[in-house]
């Protein structure tokens, strides 16, 4: 059974002041501003229930995280000892620079030549697959969810490197985290509304930095760059977030998507050079 997530009305339309978390090299202390929230019984009780949501999805991230974070230590990001690449320290102790890549300042446009138009209103995200509880969250409830803001760099694998991009957004942790994956589960398939697909390890899938983000540099993301919302990985070449994100199939074992079956890398690490297919 797919399950629609359901949150005060109350809470979410009048009292938006929960922390805006941080991510990366994003301003401290940043928050959402809202409007004065009512006071009285109501209020406190509004607020407690919203305290008590944000203490579940950080139970779930933190509960989902423990299953994986031996894999999480063991990827390249968190084990190489000679990564590929120039320059000083990234956020992650990477170089800035992976190989083989060129700094740019523009943000180029690449899709498989085929631009839906999802209109907020109607966008949906299902999570479903190897779970125990699969759900479907509209536009307002992603807005619910905690909000995070992340400055990451973007690689693409044709070999440019756009830098320092406010992302904002939701971690996808906290959407398979409420879904309580189970425990067989290993890996996400993402599906876009233009039919592309593409794979992730639940260890790659929950880093901190992959978002589904609504925002950049301050502005709603647009159309052409995967708007209203796309996944973005900035430990991986960028083909594996997807744009126009529709929905997340969570599965017992890896499955290629679009590019990883057309002689693309299942893994896309920018500092091992992981570009393409050794098969």
């Amino acid at each position: 059974m797919l399950y629609q997530l359901s949150y005060s009305r109350v809470t979410s339309r009048f009292c938006r002041d929960l922390p805006l978390e941080s991510s990366g090299s994003a301003t401290p202390g940043a928050a959402q501003a809202g409007p004065e929230c009512p006071a009285g019984e109501g209020h406190r009780a509004s607020r407690g229930a919203m305290e008590n949501r944000a203490e579940r999805i950080l139970e779930a991230r933190l509960r989902l995280r423990e299953r994986f974070l031996a894999k999480m230590k063991a990827s390249p990001v968190a084990s190489d000892r000679r990564p590929l690449g120039s320059g000083p320290p990234n956020r992650h102790g990477m170089p800035r620079l992976p190989v083989g890549q060129t700094e740019t300042e523009k943000w180029p446009v690449l899709d498989l030549g085929i631009v839906p138009s999802v209109d907020r209103a109607n966008w949906r995200l299902v999570v479903d697959g190897a779970v125990e509880s699969p759900i479907s969250i509209g536009w307002s409830e992603l807005l619910d969810l905690p909000q995070v803001e992340s400055v990451s760099d973007f690689h693409c694998v044709t070999g440019w490197s756009r830098m320092d991009l406010r992302f904002g957004g939701v971690r996808l942790e906290t959407v398979l985290a409420l879904t309580r994956p189970l425990p067989e589960a290993s890996h996400v398939l993402l599906h876009a509304h233009d039919g592309y697909t593409t794979n992730l390890p639940i260890e790659e899938a929950i880093k901190e930095d992959v978002l589904l983000v609504h925002a950049v540099d301050g502005a709603p993301l647009s159309t052409e760059h995967g708007g209203p919302c796309r996944v973005v990985t900035p430990q991986l070449y960028a083909w594996k977030g997807a744009k126009w994100i529709q929905s997340l199939e969570v599965l017992t074992r890896n499955a290629p998507g679009f590019w990883e079956r057309n002689g693309y890398s299942d893994t896309a690490h920018p500092w091992r050079d992981d570009r393409y297919s050794q098969r």
